[in-house]
């Protein structure tokens, strides 16, 4: 059931997280345990990781193949003029690159297919998990924020599957099959050769530690981006009212360049690194051709064997060349994969974060009778947002089942926070909140929930037909229990003038809806599901005098035989409760029916009615 939204001025804000959230990985040493936690969720998926790392292996040992096969080709067949050897050693190359593209579509396909299995079980855990949090959680944490965690943060713990973990493995696994190959075929031609391989390996080192902060701060930009958005898209209209469009402009423009920057500077290594990486590369090359030709120039005999006991010949200098193309490529690509793989961690960490956060509700009742009666009593009750900055203080009173209680006060009396802690959306700090003699946390939370319907003034419609609007997509609720309702609230004539009817989509927050149809559409929300308790927290404010009739009829009908709790400033649609409470600064003033308070000279209540009443003529 929905609930309305409190006085912010008493929520706390003090422990608020940055929009971007820092990752608790970045500067620090790999965290393993941390990657022990996601490989928890590779293990339904178990066969298709163990394929993939095995078809990385063979990619890995397989690509050395080729440059085996060039030198015999070179030295056996091309020096010899053997053309039928020639021809077969073409088809074995065929054959080996075949295959290796073959391993490699099914390597990527299974690595990123696992990338995303994991990830959609992710998701689901962290949508599970927020859909339970309590209110005080999103209180203090921008709605932006959990979007990009719940999005674009998991997306980069795929990329720990498609482009991190296995494809780090396989590279460094090359790396070293390559070096250990060069050292066989011939170790001195292979030092002269690598001798560029240790500024190499310092310039990737300085490339990974400068790139690592850079992606940090793209993903922090991207928090604060989707942060932006989500609040002033939800609040366009107030932007448009005010005429705020260039000034709201400005700021976008301010964020957004942030944004725009954190990726310049993440190109702008890249910019260097590639170019430094190709001239290495290059002098490497240059030294395997100068000292491989003085080699084979200097031997008076083209057999002569070096000192190696091995010979130096055309094929394994060309053998050595593809040899250092197979080693750079996955060096190029090494420092960008590991920084891939420590984003993906980051992003782990703050999924993780939100997943541990215990701002739930703590749901160890069991009771779950059939049906509640709809007793309600608060003894001593003391709450507050924030420490003991008490919203609540002392409140004390008993319902009837079928009664109706009001509740008036000024705006942050205490009125709404009474209703959060009677649905456990806040837990209270001191004294007990009962409902038919039990207290409300020995009952299941859900079925507790689903024992009280509120209607509030600003009704939250989502992006779907009015017939889900109203069931919330509840598969026991049939079509005719929802017409059934929609005619006891007196709004079926006008759903059915709609394009498809019951079907109309309503849009996002039932923006092709009026406000009291909207209205109306939350009351057949909470008749259809049969409530015991019935809480209205100003659910006729904002509407126009015709729809305010159909509103009170639809009152009258969901209140026979329900415990109601009514909030309310315009005291008019409060007279007939049975029960008036006149709540100031948390604490209870005054306590009775309409006619008692009334009678109370110099009272709280008789200063709110005749503010409303008497300042407009209206006699009592």
């Amino acid at each position: 059931m929905s609930t309305d939204k409190n006085n912010n001025s008493q929520k706390d804000t003090s422990k608020a997280p940055p929009s971007g959230g820092g990752g608790g990985v970045t500067g620090k040493a790999f965290d393993w345990k941390l990657l022990k936690r996601v490989m928890h969720y590779v293990k339904p998926y178990n066969t298709t990781f163990i394929i993939s790392a095995f078809l990385t292996v063979f990619l890995a040992v397989s690509a050395l193949g080729l440059p085996v096969l060039i030198q015999k080709t070179l030295d056996e067949h091309i020096m010899l003029n053997d053309y039928n050897g020639l021809l077969f050693m073409v088809e074995l190359m065929i054959g080996l690159l075949l295959i290796q593209t073959i391993a490699q579509y099914y390597q990527t396909y299974l690595t990123n297919a696992l990338g995303q299995s994991v990830i959609r079980d992710l998701r689901i855990d962290i949508f599970n998990h927020i859909t339970k949090l309590r209110l005080k959680y999103f209180d203090r944490t921008p709605i932006g924020m959990l979007i990009t965690r719940t999005v674009s943060d998991l997306e980069t713990i795929a990329d720990i599957f498609s482009e991190g973990l296995i494809s780090i493995m396989g590279d460094m696994l090359l790396v070293v099959a390559i070096v250990i190959a060069m050292l066989l075929k011939d170790w001195k031609l292979a030092l002269i050769t690598l001798i560029p391989m240790p500024l190499l390996f310092a310039s990737t080192y300085v490339f990974k530690e400068a790139i690592k902060s850079s992606f940090q701060e793209v993903r922090t930009q991207v928090a604060q981006l989707n942060t932006f958005l989500a609040e002033h898209i939800s609040g366009i209209s107030i932007i448009q009212n005010f005429a705020r469009e260039h000034q709201e402009m400005r700021k976008f423009k301010a964020v957004n360049l942030k944004y725009r920057d954190a990726n310049i500077r993440s190109n702008w290594y890249y910019s260097i690194f590639f170019p430094v990486v190709e001239i290495l590369f290059a002098v490497c090359i240059g030294l395997l051709v100068w000292y491989g030709c003085k080699r084979i120039l200097t031997d008076q005999q083209l057999t002569r064997i070096s000192a190696t006991g091995k010979q130096v010949t055309p094929g394994v200098i060309l053998a050595f060349i593809v040899l250092l193309n197979l080693l750079f490529r996955p060096i190029r690509q090494l420092a960008d994969k590991f920084n891939t793989l420590q984003m993906g961690m980051v992003g782990a960490d703050r999924i993780f974060k939100v997943l541990d956060t215990d701002e739930i509700a703590v749901n160890t009742g069991k009771l779950k009778p059939s049906r509640l009666a709809g007793e309600l009593e608060f003894k001593h009750v003391w709450f507050a947002y924030n420490d003991e900055n008490w919203v609540l203080r002392d409140i004390n009173f008993h319902v009837k089942p079928g009664e109706t209680l009001a509740l008036v006060g000024a705006t942050g009396a205490g009125k709404s926070s009474t209703i959060n802690i009677l649905n456990r959306f806040y837990e209270i700090g001191k004294g007990r909140v009962s409902v038919d003699g039990n207290d409300i946390r020995e009952y299941d939370v859900d079925y507790l929930r689903s024992q009280i319907a509120t209607v509030i003034q600003d009704v939250f419609l989502f992006t779907d037909t009015i017939a889900n609007n109203i069931s919330l997509n509840n598969e026991l609720i049939t079509r005719e229990q929802i017409i059934a309702a929609a005619k006891d609230v007196g709004a079926h004539e006008f759903i059915e003038r709609l394009p498809g009817g019951y079907d109309y989509n309503v849009m996002e927050r039932g923006a092709t809806l009026s406000a009291g149809q909207a209205q109306l559409i939350s009351f057949i929300r909470a008749l259809v599901y049969d409530p015991a308790i019935l809480v209205l927290d100003e659910a006729t404010s904002s509407v126009d005098t015709e729809t305010e009739i159909l509103i009170q009829n639809a009152i009258n009908k969901l209140m026979q035989g329900r415990t109601a709790i009514v909030i309310a400033h315009r005291l008019s649609t409060i007279q007939n409760a049975d029960k008036i409470i006149v709540l100031d600064h948390g604490e209870i003033k005054e306590i009775g029916t309409h006619q008692e308070l009334l009678r109370i000279d110099d009272g709280y209540y008789r200063k709110l009615y005749d503010l409303q009443f008497n300042s407009t003529g209206i006699a009592r």
